[in-house]
């Protein structure tokens, strides 16, 4: 017995990876988009990657000042 794929002689190969891509994309663009004001720079947004970077500095800063200094 023949499937309906098989009947109208449509394949459904590669969807699931097309639909993987455009979320994946939607996601990464979602990571740029200005969303919180910037407190050194009125007036301007940050993105959310621009905020886990400023972060990131922020706790390499503080964990080399507190390793630098003497016991």
């Amino acid at each position: 017995m023949k499937t309906l794929r098989q009947v109208a002689g449509h394949t459904q190969r590669g969807q699931s990876m097309v639909e993987y891509m455009v979320v994946c994309a939607a996601l990464a663009a979602a990571l740029f988009v200005p969303i919180q004001d910037d407190p050194a720079n009125p007036g301007s947004k940050r993105s959310t990657v621009k905020i886990v970077l400023d972060m990131f500095q922020e706790l390499y800063q503080k964990t080399s000042y507190s390793t630098s200094l003497p016991n």
